[in-house]
């Protein structure tokens, strides 16, 4: 039987929630190399509440620096509208003075892995992730206009750096085709432990919607179907219907009936909970979104001869390879490139731009 854990909690007092979290789901951090991932869709004040609030960030960094790791990374590859500008996200929402030290930009260095050949034959996955003993995921209790709510499952997305996630929605094509798809990306690494930023949720057509809700909780869980679901029975939605929990189900990845979980604490449907249409249409169906995402799976690196001085290093750093100098410039191939942003972020010299 799976186990969630719903736990009062202001900004002011979280840490009793993580503490709690912790004790229900207790992991060996000691000596581990343990990253952390908030969710960071894009450059925001911690107010707007799209993001994790850094309270909640600070107060899990604090508690496993009590284990003494062998190392932490405070880290996430933001979304479309802040592709390349990690550290800028991070700084508006004040989420780099909760990593404590610990942020990285993530979206440095990437590995290979195979995918689901339905929708490319491999994706790069953020290195740091790979290479974590122990993944915490730090999702924001929101609605989502594709997939009706984003949470533990839906914040995996964000181990995918750069353009490549804009890529993989277009290639899905179809709100059905996402929810398959956000599952095949959350497979690549399941994250050890979820605790969820409920103190001030989001409604309405989220996963950016101004409509924000008090809700007063942080969840935790061990396992991302389990939370997820008890996520949408408090949105109102019966979580048999979402997609991406069935998918997940099916591929042995947890259960999201609700007599297959024990609550510890008062699970409530919350009143009058408004979301978004339950098919997905607010964003597919939506013009200036599709070719925001087209837009982004045209972009090209290029580097500014002005500016760069041909160290080589984003030729390097290339996770696809698709980088080679010549006369002293690199000059990408375009059939190689998975638009990762990679090069322009490692650059030093802040030459490269993606146009």
């Amino acid at each position: 039987m799976h186990h969630v854990m719903i736990h009062p909690a202001t900004y002011d007092t979280v840490r009793s929630s993580i503490d709690r979290a912790f004790d229900l789901f207790p992991r060996d951090l000691k000596d581990k190399k343990v990253l952390i991932k908030p969710n960071v869709l894009r450059a925001s004040d911690a107010a707007e509440g799209i993001v994790t609030h850094p309270a909640v960030l600070a107060a899990v960094v604090d508690k496993v620096e009590t284990f003494a790791p062998a190392s932490i990374i405070v880290g996430d590859n933001p979304g479309l509208f802040s592709y390349g500008a990690n550290e800028a996200a991070f700084e508006q929402a004040g989420l780099m003075a909760a990593a404590r030290g610990y942020y990285r930009n993530i979206g440095l260095g990437a590995v290979s892995r195979p995918f689901n050949p339905e929708f490319m034959e491999t994706v790069n996955v953020s290195r740091a992730i790979i290479d974590a003993d122990i993944v915490i995921s730090l999702p924001k209790f929101k609605t989502h206009g594709l997939t009706v709510m984003t949470g533990a499952i839906k914040n995996s997305y964000g181990i995918l750096p750069g353009a490549q996630k804009a890529r993989l929605h277009k290639i899905a094509g179809s709100p059905q085709r996402f929810h398959d798809l956000v599952v095949e990306v959350f497979r690549l690494r399941v994250p050890d432990l979820f605790i969820v930023d409920a103190v001030v949720g989001m409604e309405g057509n989220g996963p950016a919607s101004p409509d924000l809700r008090e809700i007063g909780l942080v969840l935790a869980a061990d396992n991302a179907v389990a939370m997820d679901a008890v996520m949408a029975v408090m949105m109102g939605l019966d979580p048999g219907r979402l997609r991406f929990l069935k998918n997940a189900a099916d591929a042995g990845l947890g259960g999201w009936k609700m007599t297959d979980i024990r609550i510890d604490g008062t699970l409530e449907k919350l009143n009058d909970f408004k979301l978004p249409p339950l098919g997905g249409e607010a964003i597919h169906d939506n013009a200036a979104v599709q070719e925001m995402l087209e837009s982004k799976t045209r972009l090209t690196p290029r580097a500014d001869p002005d500016g760069c001085t041909g160290c080589g290093s984003c030729v390097e750093q290339c996770p696809a390879q698709a980088l080679s100098m010549a006369q002293d410039l690199p000059r990408v191939d375009m059939a190689r490139c998975v638009t990762c942003f990679c090069c322009q972020e490692i650059c030093p010299e802040k030459a490269m731009a993606l146009i």
